[in-house]
């Protein structure tokens, strides 16, 4: 028992008894090591309070150099903290907050074994929750197109959107029914040459040039033979006639050549041709075979976005978005309508809202004018007692009041 007084005094006596109370509290890095060597000597850790009686540091001198396996004991500690880690979380608190004598340290040490085996199981649920992820993704991606293709106005349903379309459609029909397409043609040559002209210009500019082009290219194979800068003279009034040039040459080229001089009445005939794409495919299938097909312009694609049809900007996505709200057999008519109405009372920069007939199914009124009077002003062509776009419109249209475009160079 001498001994282990002896032991015990040694550890405090050497500095006097005050640095061992500091290193007890200060440097937790000796604690454990105390506490792992008190594990391997049960005797060490009762010979603890029998300190105080100790008064001599020399008689503790050699004692001290047997403890010195406590010091080695640490890394041994050390080495026993990754098990700590690897205990749940709940463990490992309770352990930092009771602070355990070696003893029950011991255990702890000894349960690290058992946490390896349970850490798989705390493991698996990630996977679980990356499987989930992807389910919520691809359900995000087939709900979108439904969403992006058809944009109701608020709370609108898509059967409500569905009748409100078709009642602007047949409104439009009411307030132009003699809607015809704008530019002047006597066959689908002339139809799909002017169709291709238009681009990036009016209609009637288109028709106010035509006439001299056709009157001395009548035939597809005259038009191929031509000298490029005697059209490019001709068409210089529509913009771009350079590269017009090229197409109605090219596409005339591909008619003599691939179709015996004959327009095709098919689609993906159609849009082989140099210049042609789905819209102008669209405005000769429809006006010159009398195949529904739907004109996506400037005008159309501003007026269905104003009214809530769709909020997409490709005209092709617009074109079937449209498309899906009609029965095939309207779309003609209905682009006519549509294209008619955007040139006459719905403009671009500043609709007459106030003389709009179907403002009150129109989300986007009040966009433009709403005063009547003012608004009045705003209306073009035959609505403002103007003249239309083509030199040669239908007798329908002159029965309605429209009044003929002027020909190129007429004041």
């Amino acid at each position: 028992m001498g001994v282990r007084r002896d032991s015990a005094v040694g550890e405090q006596g050497s500095d006097g008894g005050r640095e061992s109370a500091k290193a007890a509290k200060g440097s937790p890095s000796k604690q454990p090591g105390k506490r792992a060597a008190a594990g391997k000597d049960a005797p060490a850790k009762k010979a603890a309070p029998s300190g105080r009686g100790s008064a001599s540091g020399k008689r503790t001198a050699s004692p001290a150099k047997k403890t010195a396996p406590a010091k080695k004991a640490a890394p041994a500690a050390k080495k026993a903290a990754p098990a700590k880690k690897t205990a749940p979380a709940k463990k490992a608190a309770a352990s930092a907050k009771k602070a355990t004598p070696a003893k029950k340290a011991a255990p702890a040490a000894e349960s690290s074994t058992p946490a390896k085996k349970v850490a798989p199981i705390k493991k698996a649920p990630p996977p679980r929750k990356q499987l989930v992820a992807p389910k919520k993704a691809t359900a995000a991606v087939k709900a979108a197109p439904a969403e992006t293709v058809v944009e109701p106005a608020g709370d609108e349903s898509r059967t409500a959107l569905v009748r409100r379309a078709r009642r602007i459609n047949r409104e439009l029909a009411e307030v132009y029914p003699y809607a015809h397409p704008e530019l002047d043609f006597e066959n689908p040559f002339q139809l799909v040459v002017a169709t291709v002209l238009s681009a990036q210009t009016t209609d009637l500019r288109v028709n106010q040039t035509t006439p001299a082009l056709f009157a001395k290219y009548p035939t597809p194979e005259d038009l191929a033979a031509a000298n490029p800068e005697e059209v490019e003279e001709i068409l210089r009034p529509t913009g771009f006639f350079r590269a017009k040039t090229k197409s109605v040459i090219g596409l005339s080229k591909a008619l003599t050549e691939d179709f015996g001089g004959e327009v095709p009445g098919r689609l993906e005939d159609l849009v082989k041709l140099p210049g042609v794409g789905r819209k102008t495919a669209f405005v000769v299938l429809g006006n010159a075979f009398g195949r529904p097909g739907i004109t996506v312009d400037t005008h159309f694609q501003r007026l269905v976005r104003r009214w809530r049809w769709t909020g997409e900007t490709d005209p092709d996505k617009i074109e079937a978005a449209v498309g899906a709200l009609f029965p095939k057999s309207d779309w003609t008519d209905l682009s006519h309508h549509v294209i008619w109405h955007g040139r006459r009372i719905c403009h671009a920069r500043k609709p007459a809202c106030g003389a709009c007939p179907i403002a009150a199914l129109c989300p986007a009124y009040g966009e433009g004018e709403t005063d009547p009077e003012k608004a009045e002003k705003l209306l073009k062509y035959e609505k403002g007692g103007l003249p239309g776009q083509r030199l040669k419109p239908p007798q329908a249209y002159l029965d309605a009041g429209g009044r003929p475009a002027p020909p190129l160079g007429a004041g």
